[in-house]
Formats: C-alpha cells, structure tokens, sequence
C-alpha cells in the first residue's frame, strides 16, 4: 500500500508491502529510516529547523521541525523492533527553492541541524541528495528498503 507523508508528517512501518513517499522536498528535508534486519520503515517530512522559535506551534505539529521530529521519527521505529546501529539513514532536500537570494538559508539550516543531531548521537548517513534548485520526491519500500528518487530535471533513480 502507498502511505503519504505529507509536509510536517511522519510514518512508520512494517509492513513489508507498504511504500512510503513524500513529495515537493524543496527547502524541507525528507529524512528515510530502514532497519534491514527488522524490516522498518520511516519517513519524515519537516520543514523548518528548531522547534524552539515557536513552542506552540511545535507542540500541535512536533513534525513540522527537525529539532522534535527527528527524535519522534527514531523512537516511532524502535517500537516497531529497529535497533539504531542497524538503520541505514538516507536524506534529501535542503533545496534553495524560494530563496534564491540565500536571505533565510532555510534549506541550509534544515540541513545542518540534521547532521548535527545525527552526529551527536553517533548516526551516519548511508546516503543524501541535498541542496541545490530542484524539488525531489522520495518513496521507500518497506519490505526491501529499496530507495528511488525523483529530482526535477535529472529523472528518477535508486538512492
């Protein structure tokens, strides 16, 4: 079944028949979990960086930011039997889309506090397609962690 992430959403899954996709990743990254032993699935979808610029906001929609969706996306897996040394961790996004001036770097910003977060808490990327113009869709399939990427004006292939 195709479950839709949607902007400032998440999702989890095992069911090996289930394929995750988000679409128009502009300036937003799309951040894919795969546990290979497990066989789980996550994507999330966030906007902005820091969920301490708006508090309230954050608390109704934890996803929109990275600084509460990260941590939500990881702990949403765990339940579902992921172990964190297992996951393969891919990221895309972080696109200058409407901001071709670079006045508000959201992309940029998006991107570093992701790798920040990861970093402090010893994950590693498998594999990013980030920054740039473009808009990118992503869908990844549960049960074989089979990645593609669509990227407006390169075509789609396997991340």
């Amino acid at each position: 079944m195709k479950i839709v992430v949607g902007i400032s959403d998440m999702k989890v899954s095992n069911n090996p028949e289930d394929t995750l996709i988000t679409y128009s990743l502009g300036s937003c990254i799309g951040l894919v979990v795969w546990d290979p032993v497990a066989k789980v699935g996550g994507m999330l979808h966030y906007m902005l960086p820091d969920a301490s610029l708006d508090k309230g906001r954050a608390e109704a929609r934890p996803f929109m930011f990275a600084s509460s969706g990260i941590p939500l996306l990881f702990k949403e897996a765990y339940k579902y039997g992921a172990i964190k040394s297992r996951m393969l961790v891919k990221a895309v996004g972080g696109s200058q889309v409407m901001d071709a001036a670079e006045v508000f770097n959201i992309g940029k910003r998006n991107y570093m506090i992701l790798r920040q977060m990861l970093w402090k808490n010893k994950v590693m990327i498998a594999k990013e397609d980030i920054g740039g113009t473009v808009n990118r869709t992503i869908s990844l399939h549960v049960g074989t962690g089979k990645t593609i990427l669509k990227v407006s004006g390169r075509g789609e292939f396997e991340l």
